[in-house]
């Protein structure tokens, strides 16, 4: 069963029928982006205290001047965190875009404002472009910063796959199959049909793979892998290579079940998805490599 609006899920847990037509999509991206500035907040803190971070740069104006003042860094989470979720709906919605050109020449106006349709991998690409640029911008270091993040963007993006679910909105798997299912695994993590989905399709019975579920489960792994690491005594820009790799790794493995618009490249067909997985993948062990010499801690 789906709840595309606040007022569905409502109704299935009280039984009340209230007017509540906000998208739970959108309000689990919220509360995702939410939860991981909080996070993102405590570990830039954490590097500012242990030196590894220094004071930003923050330009005001002050009786008509344009001033410079410097401030700690965690006090610039928040605009960024904000800054990089619009950034990265906007490159969400033109990856997405990209995946269906014919779709998008038949309907240019319907495709850009439709209340679904967003790849993550143009988020994540437009995020990081917008936080790199943010982070010259207040002269914070571009890599221990980047490091800083990482664990916060894998929980936002676990967190974010709950309104997908909720929502039912499109990022679901192919049809399952049930003689595959272990017999000890409950039928709604094997198959779902996403009854009342966002999308109105309808999904024949046992169903299709629920693909968000499996995303926000290894997302929760990967952050939980990142928290652990990140006080490990290494090279700037090591953990946002193993974040990257991790983000490849999962994205390789759900797209084997999932739906998505397939392209043909070098007599492959494959998926816009797993052409940037691989990416990742690659910059992710390449990084691991070049910053994976230990440094000394900073007493």
């Amino acid at each position: 069963m789906s709840f595309p609006y606040l007022q569905d899920l409502v109704r299935a847990a009280t039984g009340l029928n209230l007017p509540l037509p906000l998208p739970t999509f959108g309000l689990c991206v919220l509360g995702a982006t939410a939860v991981s500035i909080y996070v993102a907040r405590l570990e830039v803190r954490r590097r500012y205290e242990i030196g590894q971070i220094g004071m930003a740069v923050q330009r005001i104006r002050k009786q008509g001047q344009r001033l410079e003042k410097s401030v700690p860094p965690q006090d610039l989470v928040i605009d960024f965190g904000l800054m990089a979720l619009l950034a990265g709906i906007v490159g969400a919605r033109l990856f997405s875009i990209l995946e269906v050109p014919r779709e998008f020449l038949a309907d240019p106006w319907g495709l850009i404002f439709a209340r679904q349709g967003f790849n993550f991998f143009g988020g994540l690409v437009f995020g990081v472009a917008g936080g790199i640029a943010y982070f010259r911008h207040h002269r914070m270091p571009i890599l221990p910063s980047c490091d800083a993040f990482a664990p916060a963007m894998m929980l936002g993006y676990a967190l974010g796959r709950v309104g997908c679910q909720l929502a039912g909105d499109g990022d679901w798997g192919v049809p399952a199959d049930i003689a595959l299912k272990p017999h000890w695994l409950p039928m709604g993590l094997w198959a779902q049909t996403y009854d009342n989905n966002i999308l109105g399709v309808m999904i024949a019975s046992p169903g299709v793979y629920p693909t968000p579920i499996y995303e926000i489960a290894m997302g929760l792994l990967a952050f939980a892998i990142l928290w652990w690491l990140r006080k490990l005594p290494t090279r700037p820009g090591w953990l946002f290579s193993v974040y990257l790799l991790l983000s490849g790794i999962e994205r390789s493995a759900i797209e084997l079940i999932r739906v998505n618009p397939q392209m043909s490249l070098l007599g492959l067909h494959v998926t816009q998805a797993q052409i940037i997985a691989a990416m990742l993948i690659v910059l992710g062990i390449v990084g691991i490599a070049v910053c994976s010499r230990p440094v000394k801690t900073v007493s």
